[in-house]
C-alpha cells in the first residue's frame, strides 16, 4: 500500500508537469514566433521595415517591424485576462473547462498556420490566449485538493514550456528551415498530450475526500460564496497581486518593446535570429528559478519587483546608446531577467498555499493569476509607443 501511495505521488506530480507545460506552450511559441508573425504577414506592405531619417545631413537607420511585437503580446494576453477576470466568480466545471481549453489550442494552432493576414494572425493568437487563459485559472484552483507540491511541479512545467517552446521554434525554423506555419501544424501534438496528462494520467481527488474536506471547511466551495463575499476577499489579496503584476510589467516591457531593438551588427547572428535566442535565454531563466521554488523559497516578492526594475533601466539604455560590448552580457542580463520573473511566479502561489486559509484558496489562486496578466497587458500597451518611439532614434 506503501508503494502505491509514492507511485501515485509521483504520477500526480508528473501530471501537473506536463499540464503545466501544454497550457503555456502555445503562449510561448506565439510570442516567439512574434517577430515573424508579422515580418511575414507585412510582406506585401514592405516587410521588414526600416526606419531612416535625415538630421544633420546624416542618415540613420534603425531595423524596426512597422508593428513592434507589443501588438503580438496584447492578442496574446487581453483574451487571456478577461477569462481570468470572470473565471474566479464561476463554478468550477474541471472537466468542461478542460475540453474547452484544449478545443481552443487546437483552433489557434491552424488559425495561425492558415493566416495570410496580421488580422488573422492575430485571432490565431487570440485564441491561444483564452485556452491558456482559462487552464492557468482553472488548474490553480484545482490544485488545492491537492498537496503543496504541485505548485511546484505545475510552475515547473511552465517554466519548461517557456525554454521548450522558445527552443522548439528556434530550432525547426532556424536549424531544419521549417516555414512558421508547418511548425504551427507540428505543435498541433501538444494538446493531444495534454488530454491524454488529465484524463489519463492525473489522479484525481475522490468524491468522498472533497466532501470530507468540505465538512472540515464549510467555506471550501467557491460556489458557496457570495459574489459579494469574495470581492470583500480581494484586497487582502493585493499583497501577492501588486508585487508579481509589478515583476511581469517590468518583464514583458524588456521582451515586447526592447528585445526587438537591442541586436549586433555583423555577428554569426541574424537579427531575427537574436530575437528568437533572447526568448530562449529569457525562458531557460524562468525554468531554472520556477523549478526551484522548494529550494529557494521567497516570502517578499517586492525584491524581486525591484531588481526587475532595475532590469527595465538597463534595456532602456542599452536600446538608446548600445552601450554593452558584446552580445554574451546581453544573453546574462536576459537569463537574469528570467529568473526574477520565474521565481515571482512560483514563490507567489506557493506563499498563498502557506498563508492564506483552505477555505479561500481555491479563489485567491485564481484571483491572483489574473495580476500577472494585468501587468503583461500594462506592458503591451506601453511597449507599442516605447518602440514606435525608439525607432525613429538614431542608433
Amino acid at each position: 500500500m506503501e508503494n502505491v501511495e509514492v507511485k501515485a505521488s509521483i504520477l500526480t506530480l508528473a501530471s501537473f508537469w506536463i499540464l503545466g507545460l501544454c497550457n503555456n506552450f502555445g503562449y510561448v511559441v506565439m510570442l516567439s514566433s512574434a517577430h515573424d508573425i508579422l515580418n511575414s504577414n507585412s510582406a506585401t506592405s514592405g516587410g521588414n521595415k526600416t526606419v531612416s531619417l535625415n538630421s544633420t545631413q546624416e542618415e540613420y537607420k534603425r531595423e524596426c517591424n512597422h508593428l513592434s511585437t507589443g501588438v503580438i503580446l496584447l492578442a496574446d494576453i487581453i483574451p487571456g485576462l478577461l477569462i481570468k477576470t470572470f473565471s474566479p466568480f464561476f463554478a468550477l466545471y474541471i472537466n468542461r473547462r478542460l475540453s474547452l481549453c484544449i478545443s481552443l489550442t487546437i483552433a489557434s494552432f491552424i488559425t495561425v498556420a492558415k493566416a495570410n493576414t496580421e488580422l488573422v494572425a492575430a485571432v490565431g493568437v487570440a485564441l491561444t490566449s483564452m485556452a491558456s487563459g482559462l487552464g492557468e485559472s482553472t488548474l490553480l484552483s484545482y490544485m488545492i485538493n491537492y498537496e503543496r507540491n504541485v505548485i511546484t511541479s505545475w510552475s515547473s512545467g511552465t517554466g519548461a514550456a517557456g525554454i521548450l517552446g522558445a527552443l522548439t521554434y528556434a530550432g525547426l525554423t532556424g536549424v531544419f528551415h521549417l516555414s512558421p506555419s508547418t511548425t504551427m501544424y507540428l505543435m498541433l501534438s501538444v494538446p493531444f498530450l495534454m488530454a491524454v496528462s488529465f484524463w489519463v494520467l492525473l489522479e484525481h481527488p475522490k468524491k468522498d475526500q472533497i466532501s470530507t474536506m468540505a465538512n472540515d471547511c464549510p467555506d471550501l466551495s467557491t460556489n458557496s460564496q457570495s459574489l459579494s463575499n469574495k470581492l470583500s476577499y480581494v484586497p487582502s489579496l493585493l499583497k501577492f497581486m501588486i508585487p508579481l503584476g509589478l515583476v511581469y510589467f517590468f518583464e514583458y516591457l524588456i521582451n515586447q518593446g526592447l528585445f526587438e531593438l537591442v541586436y549586433f551588427e555583423k555577428i554569426w547572428l541574424t537579427h531575427a535570429e537574436q530575437y528568437r535566442w533572447y526568448q530562449v535565454l529569457y525562458q531557460l531563466g524562468v525554468f531554472v528559478s520556477r523549478t526551484s521554488v522548494n529550494l529557494f523559497p521567497i516570502e517578499k516578492i517586492w525584491i524581486l519587483t525591484i531588481l526587475q526594475g532595475f532590469n527595465v533601466v538597463y534595456f532602456l539604455i542599452e536600446t538608446l546608446y548600445s552601450f554593452t560590448p558584446n552580445i554574451y552580457i546581453i544573453f546574462a542580463m536576459i537569463g537574469f531577467e528570467g529568473l526574477l520573473g520565474g521565481g515571482a511566479y512560483a514563490n507567489s502561489y506557493h506563499n498563498i498555499m502557506k498563508k492564506v486559509p483552505k477555505e479561500r484558496q481555491e479563489f485567491s489562486m485564481a484571483m491572483t493569476s489574473l495580476s500577472d496578466s494585468i501587468g503583461v497587458t500594462l506592458a503591451g500597451l506601453l511597449a507599442i509607443p516605447l518602440h514606435n518611439r525608439i525607432c525613429y532614434i538614431p542608433k
